[in-house]
């Protein structure tokens, strides 16, 4: 599963349980990320013991897409028997305070950086 626009790319590796976001989304609105929205809840139908959200080489998410990004740790959060490593990057400014913020939604949420 993979979803590409001028400056970013989606996709799942099912092979790794892992989700990955690179690039720069600057999507308006929930109808421009509802196909990354399938991705996502494709993985929660799925219910993988572990599941990983690599947004290491994420450079910017704007609003909406932090949106999705807590509703997604939230249905995590729901199923209960799903683990989830969200693994972000030190140097890119946005994802510090962000992903600490999907920690509060879930604390059992595992950060990792590089």
């Amino acid at each position: 599963m993979e979803v590409k626009g001028d400056d970013y790319k989606v996709w799942y590796d099912p092979s790794e349980f892992t989700i990955y976001c690179q690039g720069s989304l600057r999507l308006a609105g929930t109808e421009e990320y509802a196909p990354i929205v399938q991705i996502l809840e494709y993985v929660i139908d799925q219910a993988p013991q572990n599941v990983a959200l690599n947004l290491s080489q994420l450079e910017f998410l704007n609003s909406s897409g932090i949106n999705v990004l807590s509703k997604f740790v939230i249905k995590v959060r729901q199923k209960e028997k799903i683990k989830i490593t969200v693994k972000g990057s030190e140097i890119i400014p946005w994802q510090g305070k962000s992903l600490k913020n999907l920690q509060r939604l879930m604390p059992a949420l595992k950060l990792e950086w590089s």
